[in-house]
């Protein structure tokens, strides 16, 4: 009772200063770090889909799980401007906030976004122990690797329909438009 007085205490201090809180619990195995920058999104919604969502994966592909708690040093949730993104130098994944709050997208859907970032990782680490390709030089066929793993995802488990459409609609795209070259820092 104390512990989450104090808990929701430094969340209030940190927020009133401006600056965000960020939560790490260890989940299913893989350190998830949240930073809850919005009123409206509940932190233990967040931490509950994580949960729900490595669980889904660990179910019905054990094998690409264990690859995720090889593969990854943390998950960190917080606002962003998509879905997911890997970034190889923290060996990463982020999902986004309110994508990961939002109940519209099933556990299915926040599940094949941490499948396909989770790819990332594999490749990122068997390009660097083992010569494969790395993302700089082939984007969009890394893209597509990672795009046929969340098929396999959706084709696995129950409900999975929007994924399955929406991988092999990213399939059908061309090279340029399957990786679009992104500039995160906004410059024109």
């Amino acid at each position: 009772m104390l512990d989450q007085w104090i808990k929701r205490a430094r969340q209030a201090v940190a927020r009133a200063g401006g600056h965000p809180y960020t939560e790490t619990r260890v989940v299913r195995g893989i350190p998830v770090a949240v930073t809850n920058t919005r009123d409206d999104v509940s932190t233990e919604r967040v931490f509950a889909r994580a949960a729900a969502v490595l669980d889904l994966v660990e179910r019905y592909q054990p094998a690409r799980f264990a690859h995720l708690r090889r593969d990854l040093a943390r998950i960190v949730v917080e606002r962003f401007a998509c879905r997911g993104a890997y970034f190889a130098e923290r060996r990463a994944c982020l999902l986004e906030l309110t994508f990961m709050a939002n109940e519209s997208f099933s556990d299915a859907q926040v599940a094949a976004t941490l499948v396909h970032e989770g790819v990332h990782a594999r490749l990122d680490r068997l390009a660097t122990r083992y010569g494969v390709t790395p993302f700089a030089a082939a984007p969009a066929r890394h893209e597509r690797i990672c795009r046929r793993a969340e098929l396999a995802f959706g084709l696995a488990v129950p409900n999975g329909a929007p994924v399955v459409e929406r991988a092999l609609a990213s399939l059908a795209l061309s090279d340029r438009d399957v990786a679009p070259t992104v500039n995160w820092d906004g410059e024109a």
